[in-house]
């Protein structure tokens, strides 16, 4: 029996230094967690930074997932957290206006579908002018946790297909011991 002890969830990504340090989220903002996932870790963390004058959609194709995050929210005493159930392999399909946020996230979202482009079409679609998109996937040399190798992908082909959509590269940095991650502005 193997009794390794891999890291999980906020042991391997850092929102709170992500979001204010990497990216400065600032107070105020609107920003889109886009696959925000059940623990929703980077959705609550963002709400707490920009503040109650602030808001943070929570996108995500399962009910279920939007359910827990509805419940994390309030246990947190968060209210401007939005959840939108919504295919986000259709650009278009979140129905949160276009160009209505200041940020996007996708973070570990990607290797999850084939439909990269149209996943980076729908963060730009919502996307201010000049908004930001934070960018997190899984580094292809791979590691104990995370995806096979075979789901990964190249930072140089995200920012071929980000650069394709409209988007410019602001910097690249390591997100994690597992992750690389990007900043593009629309």
């Amino acid at each position: 029996m193997n009794n390794n002890k891999y890291p999980g969830g906020n042991e391997l990504l850092d929102p709170q230094h992500l979001l204010q340090d990497v990216l400065e989220l600032s107070y105020g903002s609107k920003a889109a967690d886009l696959g925000c996932g059940s623990m929703a870790f980077f959705t609550l963390e963002a709400a707490k930074l920009v503040g109650n004058k602030g808001q943070i959609f929570a996108c995500d194709i399962l009910k279920d997932v939007l359910s827990s995050v509805e419940s994390k929210a309030r246990q947190e005493g968060l209210y401007n957290i939005k959840t939108v159930w919504t295919n986000l392999e259709i650009a278009g399909a979140s129905k949160i206006p276009a160009e209505s946020v200041d940020y996007a996230f996708l973070v570990n979202t990607l290797f999850q579908t084939q439909k990269h482009l149209e996943m980076l079409q729908e963060a730009y679609r919502l996307l201010k002018p000049a908004g930001k998109l934070l960018l997190i996937e899984w580094s292809p040399a791979g590691g104990p946790v995370g995806p096979v190798k075979s789901l990964r992908l190249a930072q140089s082909d995200v920012e071929r297909m980000a650069a394709e959509v409209g988007f410019t590269k602001e910097k690249s940095f390591a997100a994690g011991q597992y992750h690389y991650g990007i900043i593009f502005v629309k």
